[in-house]
C-alpha cells in the first residue's frame, strides 16, 4: 500500500500574497435533504456542527461544514479520519435516501493569505469579492480560470481554495500568476 501524498507535494509560492497547497485534508461530499431533522441530529452528534444555510460554512476545530447546493454539503475533517467518519454519517442517516461519500483524494486544496487575497482571486474568478459583497465564512461554487472551483474567506486576508485534484496544477499556476510580485492589484 502507498503513502498518500497531496496532489503537488505542499508547493509554496511567495507573491504578494502566499499561496501554497494545504496538507491533505479529509473531505467528505454529503446529498441529501438538507432540512432534514436527522442530517442535523447526524452532523451534531458526529462533529458538534449544524446544517449551514445557503452559501455558508460552519467551523469547529478541526471540522467544517460548508454548503454547496441545495441538497449538498462539503464536510472537512482531519484527512486520516475521514474513513470513519463518512462511515458514521452514513450510519447516522440510516435509511434516510443520501449520498456520503469520501472525496478527500479526489480534490486538493489551496491557501491563500495576505492582504490582497480578494484582489488576487478577483482575477480568475468572476465573483464580486467586495467585501460589502462576499463576507467571512461564505462558500462560493465558480469557476478558477477555465476549470470548477470552490474557496471561501476564512478571515480578510485567508482565502481557501479547493478545486479537483486532476486541474490542481493549473489552478496552482494561475493563483500564483495572479499573485505575481509585479502583478498590480488593490481594485477595491
Amino acid at each position: 500500500m502507498s503513502d498518500a501524498v497531496s496532489a503537488l507535494g505542499g508547493i509554496e509560492y511567495d507573491g504578494v500574497v502566499s499561496v501554497s497547497e494545504s496538507p491533505l485534508q479529509g473531505m467528505i461530499t454529503l446529498r441529501c435533504d438538507l432540512a432534514a431533522p436527522i442530517l442535523k441530529e447526524t452532523l451534531q452528534t458526529t462533529l458538534g456542527l449544524g446544517v449551514p444555510g445557503m452559501r455558508a460554512v460552519l467551523t469547529k476545530d478541526a471540522y467544517a461544514v460548508a454548503w454547496m447546493s441545495p441538497d449538498e454539503v462539503l464536510v472537512l475533517v482531519p484527512y486520516e479520519s475521514a474513513g470513519a467518519l463518512a462511515a458514521a454519517l452514513t450510519a447516522g442517516l440510516g435509511e434516510m435516501h443520501s449520498l456520503v461519500v469520501n472525496v478527500s483524494d479526489a480534490r486538493a486544496l489551496f491557501a491563500l493569505k495576505g492582504d490582497g487575497v480578494r484582489d488576487v482571486l478577483a482575477k480568475i474568478a468572476p465573483v464580486d469579492l467586495r467585501p460589502e459583497v462576499l463576507s467571512d465564512a461564505v462558500m462560493c461554487r465558480t469557476r478558477l480560470g477555465q476549470v470548477a472551483g470552490a474557496f471561501w474567506l476564512v478571515d480578510d486576508t485567508t482565502l481557501q481554495v479547493i478545486c479537483f485534484r486532476s486541474v490542481a496544477a493549473y489552478v496552482y499556476g494561475v493563483l500564483t500568476d495572479a499573485a505575481d510580485k509585479t502583478a498590480q492589484i488593490r481594485y477595491f
